[in-house]
């Protein structure tokens, strides 16, 4: 029995790998082919092909795998990705798998930021504007979304322990602060601004092209990419502080660099495409139910998987009621608030029973 099982983890964990890449690959493929104009496989390689060698566009097909689709599909595996990771980095941080990005005000912070650029750009943030350039939004959705992460850990941390309810409501609270001050800025905004504005509140990736795609790559997979070597430091966190400091971890400066990564992936991934919520969550706890709370598969598994969820939510939000383009955030919203509530419930129960 005791060599049985084992055995079983890895084959659980092999068989959880590939289905992750298989599905990715298929999604890919599918995303690229499916839409109000139906493109071949045949000639979705053929686009591809041609962007490799830099070839000149080749018809509308081709302009439309190459300028539309394709840069549309690697910001959702982009976003989704860093979503995820940033949602394992924060549970792992907080020890709590209730502490998703979007519920304890990350994702709203960061939005409230970005907001508040496209409405006082003219004005109060002119020199802030002026100064970063076309950096101007991520950089202050970034600015937004550590904020929050700071206040957040500092409100839900007592004596080295997470307080659950105490970083559930400060999110709580967060959430409604940052959504009164949405409120404000929105009835300081024109018309023009407040069209934007609609943008950033249900989160889209319609107007993802290849400069949004080239500036995540660096925001996003670079901080991912580094994250995954602290998987060990993960799992130590989670026997407690203590013990991980006494294992040699210098806890503190794990924890700060987490948050700013996490925060940083969340507020690039939140200027691009707007408010997508529970993927953070959804993710990191599927996940644990197949393979296991070792971060050391959670992390990449979460890149996979974040990034596969997104896409298939986005070509279901530009499919479903085509050629209209509903907003993704809403779909995932749709989503993950019914799984929310069942973790929820779930833990409430596990400790009455």
């Amino acid at each position: 029995m005791s060599l049985s099982r084992p055995a079983n983890d890895s084959l659980r964990r092999a068989g959880v790998w590939l289905l992750l890449c298989s599905g990715l690959l298929a999604m890919v493929l599918t995303a690229l082919c499916w839409g109000p104009v139906k493109i071949s496989a045949a000639q979705v390689f053929s686009a591809i092909a041609g962007l490799l060698q830099a070839q000149p566009l080749d018809g509308a097909n081709d302009w439309i795998i190459r300028e539309l689709r394709l840069p549309r599909v690697l910001l959702a595996l982009l976003i989704g990705a860093g979503l995820a990771v940033a949602g394992v980095l924060t549970q792992g941080v907080f020890r709590n798998p209730l502490a998703d990005p979007g519920l304890i005000g990350v994702a709203s912070g960061a939005a409230l930021a970005a907001v508040a650029v496209i409405v006082l750009s003219d004005s109060w943030l002119l020199h802030w504007a002026s100064l970063t350039g076309p950096l101007a939004l991520p950089l202050a959705a970034f600015a937004g979304g550590l904020l929050v992460t700071w206040l957040m850990y500092r409100l839900g941390t007592w004596r080295g322990e997470t307080q659950v309810a105490m970083l559930l409501l400060a999110g709580v609270a967060i959430n409604v602060l940052t959504g009164a001050a949405t409120g404000v800025l929105t009835y300081l905004a024109d018309d023009q601004q407040l069209r934007s504005m609609t943008f950033w509140s249900m989160g889209s990736l319609a107007w993802g092209r290849w400069p949004e795609v080239a500036a995540l790559s660096g925001l996003i997979l670079l901080p991912l990419l580094l994250c995954l070597r602290y998987g060990r430091a993960l799992n130590a966190m989670l026997l407690g502080e203590q013990v991980a400091g006494h294992l040699g971890l210098d806890v503190q400066a794990c924890k700060r660099w987490l948050l700013a990564a996490a925060a940083l992936m969340v507020g690039a991934g939140v200027a691009v495409a707007g408010v997508i919520g529970f993927i953070g969550l959804v993710v990191p706890h599927l996940l644990r139910l197949l393979v296991g709370p070792d971060h050391r598969l959670l992390l990449p598994m979460s890149a996979l998987a974040g990034g596969l969820l997104l896409l298939l939510a986005d070509t279901l939000a530009r499919n479903l009621i085509a050629p209209q383009d509903l907003p993704v955030g809403l779909l995932m919203a749709l989503i993950g608030g019914p799984l929310f509530l069942s973790m929820l419930l779930h833990q409430v129960r596990g400790r009455m029973g």
